[in-house]
């Protein structure tokens, strides 16, 4: 049998092994969070080298609008909290409301207030009185993960800035979430690799079922999934099941003949996930909670199980309604407009696609990470996966 081509470059997950399946459903056309009709994405890097005033620089910010008009026209909204060792800022809202009126903002640990003013920046040049006043209520939704061993994070003046973060809203788009080294997940560490940014998405069948006497018509629905991922430990790692973190540490022990690297391994499993989900079918506040949490079965399945210092935290929102900021006050109850919601007990789908987008997510950021140099860690030390070795080690199993 001919030996495959070497592979060249960094490639998502399906191009390096196309025999694997994750799920039975289709991705959608660009398998990414923007295949979500109306959700835009812009992601930004911060690179500088070493100088006399600072370490390395691998930072960025990832910034993620529900729809165009996300100030005026709320999304319903809920989080699940797998491990709280991390940042989700406007938490508290989405318990008391269900409805997200913000931008999602990833980023690094230390760069989660200059984030929370750059959201407030934009709104104030956008949507200030004549007089120049703020006259509404905003609490923006800023998460995080901690890039201090590829970034100087500690260098403020040289990293995320909220100039960064209103640029990302002003030209956030639906064109293909970039993967890998990139946003909020440029410095990140995963599952011993690079870590970084990554995206899926799948559609899945729906029904209108005669609502007010309406004919039964057939309808598609999208899920899709943005990991920031910067957790677990190689020993831990799994592709479509296969231990592949193990093999591969047993297999670097019979090379150098020695006991320094093992499978137990003494390396700790390393913090933390942020997952976006985002969906197009109509949902209420607490569905949207119930959908987030499957993001916790793809984590699972790569070979995660939230550490005590694991900030594992997943969000998703469904752009099915639109709920008015500023309707009309009164001190009455005043009913506001229908929605179409989906019957519970067909929300299976839903979750099942959330935990396949969710797996298939975190997959693609390790496959299109790069290595790069750190303060604390040299490339040999948290390398990009080996994706020549990747494929040579799960054929057997495909």
């Amino acid at each position: 049998m001919t030996a495959p081509s070497p592979i060249k470059g960094r490639l998502p997950l399906r191009e390096v092994l196309p025999d694997l399946v994750i799920g039975r459903w289709p991705t959608g056309a660009l398998n990414s969070l923007t295949d979500v009709p109306g959700v835009l994405v812009h992601t930004q890097s911060i690179r500088k080298p070493k100088t006399d005033k600072h370490h390395e620089i691998n930072t960025g910010v990832t910034t993620i609008l529900p729809r165009k008009n996300w100030f005026d026209q709320a999304c319903y909204a809920g989080y699940f909290r797998f491990n709280g060792s991390g940042e989700m800022t406007g938490s508290h809202w989405l318990d008391e409301t269900g409805l997200l009126n913000s931008p999602i903002i990833i980023t690094n640990s230390f760069a989660v207030g200059s984030c929370y003013s750059g959201v407030y920046e934009w709104a104030m040049r956008e949507k200030a009185t004549k007089d120049g006043l703020a006259d509404w209520f905003l609490l923006p939704v800023i998460a995080e993960t901690f890039d201090g061993h590829m970034s100087d994070i500690g260098a403020l003046a040289h990293q995320v800035q909220s100039h960064h973060v209103v640029a990302g809203i002003d030209n956030a788009s639906s064109a293909k979430v970039e993967q890998g080294n990139t946003g909020g997940g440029t410095g990140m560490l995963s599952l011993g690799h690079k870590g970084g940014t990554g995206s899926s998405s799948r559609v899945i069948p729906g029904i209108y079922a005669g609502v007010d006497g309406g004919e039964k018509r057939k309808a598609s629905f999208t899920v899709a999934a943005l990991a920031q991922c910067n957790f677990g430990a190689k020993r831990d790692f799994r592709i479509g099941g296969v231990p592949i973190g193990r093999l591969m540490m047993e297999e670097d022990a019979k090379k150098e003949a020695a006991a320094a690297t093992t499978a137990e391994g003494a390396e700790p499993a390393r913090s933390s996930l942020i997952v976006v989900l985002a969906t197009d079918c109509p949902l209420h506040p607490v569905q949207v909670q119930r959908l987030a949490k499957r993001a916790t079965v793809g984590m699972s399945r790569v070979g995660g199980w939230g550490g005590n210092s694991s900030g594992d935290i997943f969000i998703a929102f469904s752009t099915a309604s639109e709920v008015p900021r500023d309707p009309e006050y009164t001190w009455s109850a005043t009913v506001g407009q229908k929605i179409d919601i989906v019957q519970d007990v067909t929300l299976n789908a839903l979750f099942e696609a959330a935990a396949d987008a969710t797996e298939e997510a975190i997959l693609n950021a390790l496959c299109m990470a790069e290595t790069i140099k750190g303060p604390l860690g040299a490339g040999n030390d948290f390398p990009a996966l080996d994706l020549d070795r990747v494929r040579r080690m799960m054929n057997k199993y495909l």
